[in-house]
């Protein structure tokens, strides 16, 4: 395949994402309209992007409101002690989910560069039930955490790209 096609083919699949982030919910018809692509040149990008795990899942992005849910952030630093193989394997297939009672969903959990080594995202009934979930983390986990900070998100702007749909009737809590 010679570079220009391949940027081409690259260039296409940056466009698929960018409108399936704002518009999955859409039909192929009107995904590939938004792209100025082929019908069936968005399905056969997307089912590549799909077997090759660039795209992981649609999902809905929903308020915590109707589940009477609070969403929060918590930063945690590590301190010096490595994590042992058992740990590693706990953390990355997901254990920590197990660590959440029913009243916590966790949302997204990334390993960081910075000030902090971790970033949890989660919705909680109130902020006892998120400070609950912190310290079973924490009971767990306490010989490789320095220190951590909570955060209760108070008006969410964006949410996974997009504009919340609300923010008009939100914007006096800025």
């Amino acid at each position: 395949m010679s570079k220009s096609s391949v940027e081409t083919m690259k260039r296409e699949e940056i466009k698929v994402l960018d409108v399936l982030e704002q518009h999955a919910k859409e039909s192929i018809d009107e995904i590939a309209k938004r792209c100025g692509l082929s019908r069936q040149k968005v399905s056969r990008i997307i089912k590549r992007l799909e077997d090759n795990k660039i795209i992981w899942g649609y999902s809905a992005i929903a308020d915590g409101e109707l589940r009477d849910f609070k969403h929060y952030v918590l930063l945690v630093k590590r301190n010096t002690v490595p994590f042992d193989a058992s740990i590693k394997k706990e953390l990355i297939l997901e254990k920590l989910d197990d660590y959440a009672p029913d009243s916590v969903k966790i949302e997204d959990i990334f390993f960081t560069h910075g000030s902090f080594e971790a970033v949890v995202t989660f919705y909680a009934v109130d902020l006892v039930n998120a400070k609950k979930f912190i310290n079973i983390m924490l009971e767990k986990l306490e010989k490789y955490i320095g220190e951590y900070l909570l955060l209760e998100t108070l008006v969410p702007i964006r949410k996974h790209g997009l504009k919340n749909p609300q923010i008009k009737e939100l914007v006096e809590y800025l």
